[in-house]
């Protein structure tokens, strides 16, 4: 399942995930599921017809991503492999960054960090002229949807509904998952 949030330029893109890596990091073996929430850039594209056209979106190039993601074999509500990828090279993501804080509550640190979008994009190393002159307000505004549909989507993938294997395919290496 995908959700959106835009915004003037930026967009929250939340989606289920499940993750079999055949090389995964140490301490990573084995599948992974959850959410993954990604701050993206979006554009709007000209009008294809009338004025009463649908309207063309873009997402774009990624920002910052959050995976609040478990073991599969583990315990539901461990976040034992939450962490989130401060900055892209361009389409690939940095490495994973692991922080007490997000495991602990992510809920709390996904709402602290929505709500300073200058913040993120400094992190990420992304000029502030990538955001619209509104996007950090509406976003701050929007938090309390996000969180609300991020526990949504988590409830999903603890109930078995999403954030599951592919019915076929190859078991050593799986992405499944908007994101």
């Amino acid at each position: 399942m995908l959700c959106t949030f835009g915004f003037e330029r930026i967009g929250v893109l939340l989606s289920d995930l499940y993750f079999v890596d055949p090389e995964p990091n140490k301490g990573q073996e084995g599948a992974e599921h959850g959410i993954r929430l990604e701050l993206r850039a979006l554009e709007r594209g000209d009008l294809k017809g009338s004025i009463y056209s649908a309207q063309p979106i873009s997402v774009g190039q990624p920002i910052w991503r959050v995976d609040l993601l478990e073991s599969v074999d583990g315990k539901p509500g461990s976040f034992d492999r939450t962490h989130h990828h401060p900055a892209f090279t361009g389409w690939e993501p940095g490495g994973r960054v692991f922080v007490r804080e997000l495991s602990a509550d992510p809920i709390a640190w996904l709402a602290a960090k929505l709500s300073d979008l200058p913040e993120v994009l400094k992190e990420a190393g992304v000029s502030a002229d990538v955001a619209g002159p509104d996007d950090a307000e509406s976003l701050r505004r929007a938090v309390p949807d996000i969180l609300e549909a991020t526990e949504r989507l988590l409830g999903k993938v603890r109930s078995g509904e999403l954030g599951t294997a592919p019915a076929e395919g190859p078991e050593d290496s799986v992405r499944a998952g908007w994101l």
